[in-house]
């Protein structure tokens, strides 16, 4: 059966000269709600009317800043070049019991799966991993009262008023997770866009060389009727990546998400690195960044079958798996051959998650 291609996420690049200017996924922002109106000290004033009461309205609310996910985004770019988000005042309450408007409220868009912390004490505000999902950040001043509000038997003639309170204003950490049923490790050169290529519409720039993956690449793939999964091509990681080496260190957090984690190894006979440390080698670097992240479900998948010439090699690798009780899978990007099987076996593994969190 042949893959259907269904669609590719591609980031929006803004600045060609710099390759990490298309995907940005953690930026500090300054958000400012709006301060409320002040009330009004006013006494009607008509004809024939020698004692009018009081009647001073009050002052409208400050505009919320309101951070809402929307799927139309991908990366927080938009974030990078727009840092401060103020929210207008309220309006300040009039005379003939007249209140002030409200202040309009900002709304920051933000690719879905996008973290919301308080940047000062790191706590977690919101995770927003559903479309629409919406949390206010910054909640605007409340009006002052008006004279008219002070009015009682004893005083009816009040002539003070208050002033509107002022708005919430901090600084808070956006940190982007991406949302994948499947991620895609391996050590650079393992071939990982090389497969997302083959079986999605997604088109990673591919090379013969380590980190030709500067940024995260999203594909969808099909595995049969009406059935789909999200997968994601993470960066290759290097040995000490969980302390900064490399560039997998930097994109670690979006495979936090993902049900399954599909691990590529390099068994041509031009790797450089055995397969089986190349495996030991990206589960350490996982465990130790996150033992979260090394508990998650594994498949193997032995890449670029085509240019393997020992078959020793090959039964090594595989008896491996079969003792770690990890499912293994020999395949070929280039031909073809061995992908279907590890795709289906995937979307399999991919319904069954989806089912235990439902």
């Amino acid at each position: 059966m042949k893959y259907q291609y269904i669609v590719h996420l591609t980031p929006r690049i803004l600045d060609p000269l710099n390759p990490f200017a298309m995907f940005i996924d953690r930026i500090k922002i300054f958000v400012q709600a709006g301060d409320g109106g002040n009330g009004c000290v006013s006494f009607r004033r008509e004809k024939y009317v020698p004692r009018g009461g009081p009647n001073g309205g009050n002052g409208g609310k400050g505009g919320d800043i309101i951070i809402m996910a929307s799927s139309d985004l991908w990366t927080l770019i938009d974030q990078k070049y727009h840092q401060h988000y103020i929210a207008k005042r309220g309006g300040h309450g009039e005379g003939k019991d007249k209140y002030g408007r409200g202040g309009e409220d900002v709304i920051v868009k933000v690719p879905v799966g996008t973290m919301v912390f308080n940047f000062e004490t790191k706590e977690l505000i919101a995770d927003l991993i559903r479309e629409g999902e919406k949390v206010v950040v910054a909640r605007g001043g409340r009006g002052g009262l008006g004279n008219a509000a002070f009015a009682t038997p004893v005083n009816r003639a009040p002539k003070n008023a208050q002033p509107g309170e002022k708005g919430v204003s901090r600084w808070l950490l956006l940190e982007l997770k991406l949302l994948a049923d499947v991620g895609v490790i391996g050590l650079p050169n393992a071939g990982k866009s090389t497969l997302l290529s083959s079986v999605t519409a997604a088109r990673p720039k591919i090379a013969d060389y380590p980190f030709t993956t500067l940024s995260p690449n999203l594909g969808v793939v099909s595995y049969g009727r009406y059935k789909s999964f999200v997968m994601a091509d993470i960066p290759g990681l290097i040995e000490g990546a969980h302390e900064g080496k490399g560039l997998g260190f930097q994109f670690l957090r979006h495979v936090e998400r993902t049900s399954i984690l599909l691990h590529l190894v390099d068994m041509s006979d031009g790797a450089t690195v055995a397969p089986v440390d190349a495996f030991e080698t990206v589960n350490k670097e996982l465990s130790l960044y996150s033992p979260d992240l090394a508990g998650k479900s594994q498949v193997v998948a032995g890449t670029k079958a085509d240019a393997l010439t020992e078959d020793d090699k090959l039964q090594e690798f595989s008896g491996y798996c079969r003792k770690k009780r990890i499912k293994f899978f020999s395949i070929s990007a280039v031909t073809g051959a061995g992908v279907q099987e590890v795709i289906k076996y995937l979307g399999k593994e991919v319904e069954k998650k989806r089912q235990e969190q439902t």
